[in-house]
């Protein structure tokens, strides 16, 4: 690698395909505190897997500063897949061009880092000694991944999982020591924390993931993996923009864009029995929720689940319908550059007259992008919270 500290590393790493803004960055002082535990526990040269890596801090911080055995790394944004490769190749050779097109999961050649990017599971973690994570935001995912540690990783592996202070509760502690016999909290620096977790305790039952639950109120089973917003319940967001599936017009070919659950996609495709729908999200967790979620209403034939970056392998004019509940939030921070890339992005796949059919916080002035990238902008209802407009597409 041709840089080989991790102020080399930091100094290039970059967030794109994702949002990019001067108040967003591509590393926190929980990636460094996390590498520099690692080196001081003497981790170095071990089998490491890296779960919740954002950008590529951890893992190019790990080939460069632990030399491992073998390095795997599971991210569940397609984005933070993507990002990876790019910083990787841009340290190696400092060129990007022609990166999109590489392997979405699998091994990344034409680094030196030798890292694989793997699904979250067996291959990922068997025979792992050491894994890094960046503890995510939900318990019901850190269970997920404490599941998969525990069950597949090695009988002496180390887990080092680190976050903000901040975003850190007792509840992390309480769900890591279900899984380790052992779950120590290190001193915070520069308000970052690792929990060091060693001895994982035998599996007593198979994983429960995806959760299932029934929705009575839609009559629908909605399957949850833990990384996937809301988890297996109706949030409300998605509830008022249902109210409005019986307004909108049939289509040969509708989008759930940002499908979390896949329960829009479900609903639409119940309600239109013609159409084809697609659901797709950055998110691996989020595609296989849909895609159980299909299957548990006897839609699987109807809805295709994608995991995608704002419908990057979708053609020019290719959808007559997108719905649309956009995010707010990018990583821990209020940005509404997510929703505002997702609106683009269906403005651009829409045939001329198709429609966008969105619901979004109030708070939001999403009206002008809508109007700029999609075409005529008509608000078809408001509650206390949400906004639902729907935009027709116009002639290119």
């Amino acid at each position: 690698m041709a840089a080989n500290t991790l102020e080399d590393i930091f100094a290039v790493l970059r967030r794109r395909p994702d949002v990019e803004a001067p108040n967003l960055q591509a590393w926190d002082a929980t990636d460094r505190l996390l590498l520099e535990t690692a080196v001081q526990l003497g981790r170095a040269g071990s089998t490491i897997a890296v779960i919740g890596d954002r950008y590529g801090a951890l893992t190019l911080g790990a080939s460069a500063v632990l030399a491992p055995a073998s390095l795997r790394v599971h991210q569940d944004l397609i984005t933070g897949e993507r990002a990876l490769r790019l910083n990787a190749a841009e340290l190696e050779t400092g060129q990007t061009a022609g990166l999109e097109s590489c392997r979405e999961v699998g091994g990344f050649e034409g680094t030196g880092t030798g890292f694989v990017q793997l699904p979250l599971g067996r291959e990922l973690l068997e025979g792992a000694g050491t894994v890094l994570l960046q503890l995510p935001k939900t318990l019901a995912e850190l269970e997920e991944i404490a599941t998969a540690i525990a069950r597949y990783a090695a009988p002496d592996v180390r887990l080092l999982a680190g976050g903000r202070v901040k975003h850190m509760s007792l509840g992390m502690n309480a769900v890591l020591e279900r899984y380790f016999v052992s779950v120590q909290a290190q001193l915070a620096r520069q308000k970052s924390r690792v929990l060091l977790c060693s001895g994982p305790k035998p599996a007593i039952a198979a994983p429960r993931f995806p959760v299932v639950e029934h929705v009575a109120e839609l009559d629908l089973d909605v399957a949850a993996h833990g990384a996937v917003f809301a988890g297996p319940r109706l949030d409300i967001g998605t509830r008022f923009l249902l109210t409005f599936l019986p307004a909108m017009k049939p289509a040969r070919h509708a989008v759930d864009l940002g499908c979390g659950t896949g329960i829009l996609a479900a609903m639409y495709a119940r309600q239109f029995p013609a159409a084809s729908v697609t659901a797709t999200d950055q998110s691996a967790a989020a595609v296989q929720s849909a895609l159980a979620t299909a299957q548990a209403n006897g839609l699987a034939d109807r809805v295709r689940v994608l995991q995608d970056d704002a419908l990057s392998s979708f053609p020019d004019g290719s959808v007559d319908a997108v719905l649309l509940n956009p995010p707010f939030h990018v990583g821990a921070g209020v940005h509404a550059g997510a929703g505002l890339k997702m609106i683009e992005a269906a403005g651009r796949v829409l045939v001329p007259g198709g429609e966008l059919w969105t619901v979004f916080n109030r708070h939001l002035a999403y009206q002008p992008a809508l109007e700029r990238y999609v075409g005529p902008t008509v608000v078809e209802g408001r509650n206390a919270k949400f906004t639902v407009t729907r935009s027709t597409r116009s002639p290119r």
